[in-house]
């Protein structure tokens, strides 16, 4: 069952030049993970400093195997210490289950 998961960022203005290639390697290095459907990244309208990247997975082991993979870990340690604190993430799937 395909899933999103959310990833909810504050980044400082003085933080962002720093962070933008953070973002995008994370993103690049996704794309080619195995059950990956698509991502955005969306910027809050009401506060410019708070991002939030929602990725399409086709299941919740395809989107788990790629958060605990190696590669993603390093940048996340990365964006993690840019930002001085851990990363949380929320996990969706599509309607009701039984």
């Amino acid at each position: 069952m395909a899933v999103k998961a959310l990833i909810k960022r504050v980044v400082p203005e003085s933080k962002a030049r720093e962070m933008i290639p953070l973002f995008r390697q994370m993103r690049s290095l996704a794309m080619n993970q195995d059950g990956y459907i698509s991502g955005e990244t969306l910027r809050n309208l009401n506060n410019s400093e708070e991002f939030l990247v929602i990725s399409s997975w086709q299941s919740s082991q395809d989107w788990i195997k790629w958060l605990e993979s190696t590669e993603r870990q390093q940048i996340q340690q990365k964006i993690d210490a840019l930002l001085g604190g851990q990363t949380k993430y929320e996990i969706y799937h599509y309607g009701f289950s039984e």
